[in-house]
């Protein structure tokens, strides 16, 4: 009876170890083959190996849609930077968190409102009006701008005779830094806008209300804070449109200009007011140090879309890998420009709040 059961199960197995034959040879076990564990189970978190330019996924994933689009080189080595920031922010709010930090969750919501603006000024978030502030191929020539009163102003200033050729294309880029402020404020106003109606219609426990409430409030304060920087660049673009440059003139970049005006009314004594400067020096001399690798990556790619057309494949070779070169070296710059420009920005607002 015991024999019979036993030829019934081998019997019973036999479709089995035919399949288990046709799927053969197994590897030994552990060796990581086609139909092991580890390759049909998704490893830990901790232990999975970024597979793209990121180390977030969803950075990956607008990191490939914004090469699908017509960026520019330039645009795309600005975005990549932005994105490296965003995702620097990320992993320090994430090492927050686990540390029961952000309990009001206002530093993830300044995240959201970061990637927000990024969505809309590279044009990632489906909308047609992007941010494309750039000075390397909107130039005065251009001659357009948004707001009437800044098109107004710079007719004035190019009319007056008052400015060089050199000082007429500084001031385009204050005019043009200015818009993306503006630009800037309204998504974030938008932005508020949303959560404020999200916050009236949505019934919250008794003690968490107070929290959403403090979240609002710091969002206005950040919103006020950008208005009046915007109202301070506003009046500077008028006085210089007037007066021209003068002789004080600090600096020529318009973050620079910015931060040292920023400074300024910030409460640094004098001895953090010439060492600020100094920085400020230095971080001017990085900007433009950036800016000369975007207009030599421009050009790059120029003539790499020239010789793909006319070149041998050796000539196209030696392009592309002189491409690549400056691509990897102009998004580094970005990066290190960016992370420079958070960092003032921070010590400043520090110095103003502390003044208040």
């Amino acid at each position: 009876m015991a024999l019979r059961r036993v030829r019934a199960g081998l019997r019973e197995l036999r479709p089995l170890l035919l399949l288990l034959l046709l799927l053969g040879p197994w590897p030994a076990a552990g060796h990581g083959g086609k139909y092991s564990r580890e390759k049909n189970e998704p490893a830990p978190p901790s232990k999975r190996e970024p597979t793209g330019e990121f180390r977030i996924e969803k950075l990956n994933q607008l990191w490939e849609k914004a090469q699908r689009l017509n960026l520019s080189p330039v645009r795309l080595s600005e975005l990549h930077a932005d994105l490296k920031i965003q995702e620097r922010d990320e992993f320090k709010w994430k090492k927050m968190k686990s540390e029961g930090l952000d309990e009001d969750g206002e530093k993830e919501a300044k995240l959201r409102r970061s990637l927000s603006v990024i969505l809309a000024k590279y044009g990632l978030d489906g909308r047609k009006d992007t941010l494309s502030t750039n000075f390397l191929n909107h130039g005065p020539e251009d001659d357009s701008l948004e707001d009437p009163r800044l098109e107004k102003l710079w007719h004035r200033a190019r009319a007056s005779g008052k400015f060089s050729c050199e000082e007429l294309d500084k001031l385009w880029r204050e005019f043009l830094h200015h818009q993306e402020k503006v630009r800037e404020y309204n998504i974030l106003l938008e932005t508020l806008s949303r959560a404020e109606e999200i916050h009236e219609n949505v019934i919250s426990p008794a003690d968490m209300s107070h929290v959403a409430e403090d979240a609002l409030r710091s969002r206005h304060s950040e919103l006020k804070d950008r208005l009046q920087d915007i109202s301070q660049g506003l009046d500077r673009l008028q006085r210089v449109s007037h007066q021209g440059y003068g002789a004080e003139a600090e600096f020529a970049e318009p973050r620079v200009m910015d931060l040292w005006d920023l400074a300024r009314a910030a409460n640094f004594t004098q001895k953090e007011l010439e060492s600020f400067k100094e920085e400020l020096k230095h971080f001017e001399a990085k900007i433009e140090k950036h800016n000369h690798y975007q207009k030599q990556l421009e050009i790059s790619h120029q003539k790499l879309k020239h010789v793909e057309s006319f070149g041998d494949q050796e000539h196209i070779s030696r392009n592309k890998e002189r491409y690549a070169l400056l691509e990897e070296k102009t998004k580094e710059l970005g990066y290190k420009v960016k992370k420079h420009l958070q960092d003032l920005s921070s010590r400043v607002s520090r110095g103003r709040h502390n003044e208040l």
